[in-house]
């Protein structure tokens, strides 16, 4: 099969038999064999009957699943990514505002450039500022981040993978606005960009709301923790536990040093205790303390972890 189109939605009613009808003709026109997967997120209206009734209309190119409740975004797609039996995935929303027209397009970028994946980018959007300026901020600190300094849409819905790369990937939470880097974590380093045409929304409203991008940023330092030290929590919070209580060790010594300095040539001096330096002291050794030991715990953990040695293998050769 050529392409998997997996569609997370959530009370997207309307658009539905619009979007399946505009993927149909898109992909008739290129001769494409393909299939097109509806992720129901706990939807309260009647998208759960629409996807059954377009399954009946087109059984050979409709698989779906519904989600008891509302997991959100991640879940949906991960969901669709283990379902998905094509060779390129194609993911878009449901709302209407992704064009299907860009399929072809991101399908030979994947199979004839050789990109691992293709991220869209919605150069002109049609959104108020009040979502496009914090969205560009969220884009140039992801860019700074990740690595991927070639995104400029991070979170754009419409993006085009090879098959292994949904297969390796695990998308929960929110992390679906981090895919190309987690793809990247990963070991899937080929990832372009396209410019795509952008819609405005034709049917009911947007599902997100600015707490989106509060928990983008926490999503994005959790990634670039795991990423880097997930493995060798060590490195990080040893590193820093030994410093502090290095410069607190430092500075007991010099505050007692400085009294017996003082005792000693006959001049007006404080008790230890009276001086904020010894307490500042104190608390830089207790927190180094603390550090240490939670990267000592975080290294027990991971050493009990059966994933510890799990490693992505590109390719191997064997006699």
């Amino acid at each position: 099969m050529d392409i998997s189109v997996v569609i997370p939605l959530f009370n997207e009613e309307e658009s539905l038999p619009e979007l399946k009808q505009w993927i149909s003709r898109v992909m008739d026109a290129n001769g494409f064999s393909y299939e097109v997967i509806f992720v129901d997120d706990g939807s309260t209206d009647r998208s759960w009957q629409v996807i059954r009734e377009l399954k009946e209309a087109d059984p050979e190119h409709v698989r779906a699943a519904s989600f008891r409740r509302n997991y959100g975004k991640s879940p949906a797609l991960n969901t669709g990514f283990n379902m998905a039996r094509g060779k390129v995935v194609i993911t878009m929303d449901a709302d209407l505002q992704d064009s299907p027209d860009e399929i072809p397009e991101l399908y030979r970028m994947i199979t004839a450039e050789g990109f691992d994946l293709v991220s869209g980018y919605k150069k002109k959007r049609y959104d108020p500022l009040s979502k496009t300026i914090p969205t560009k901020l969220f884009n140039a600190t992801a860019r700074r981040v990740s690595g991927i300094r070639n995104l400029h849409d991070f979170n754009c819905g419409l993006k085009a993978y090879r098959a292994d790369v949904v297969k390796h990937i695990e998308v929960y939470g929110d992390m679906h606005r981090y895919i190309p880097y987690l793809a990247k974590l990963a070991g899937f380093n080929r990832i372009g960009e396209k410019v795509v045409q952008h819609q405005a929304r034709k049917y009911g409203k947007t599902k997100f709301g600015l707490d989106r991008f509060v928990n983008g940023y926490l999503d994005l330092l959790t990634l670039w923790f795991t990423g880097r030290f997930g493995k060798k929590p060590m490195h990080l919070f040893g590193l820093l536990g030994s410093l502090m209580f290095f410069f607190g060790l430092l500075a007991v010594i010099a505050v007692g040093a400085t009294k017996l300095y003082h005792m000693h040539a006959g001049h007006p001096y404080i008790l230890v205790t009276d001086s904020p330096y010894f307490y500042i002291s104190l608390v830089l050794m207790l927190l180094g303390s603390q550090l240490f030991l939670a990267g000592f715990v975080g290294e027990l953990v991971v050493r009990n972890s059966p994933k510890r040695n799990e490693y992505e293998i590109k390719d191997t050769i064997e006699q």
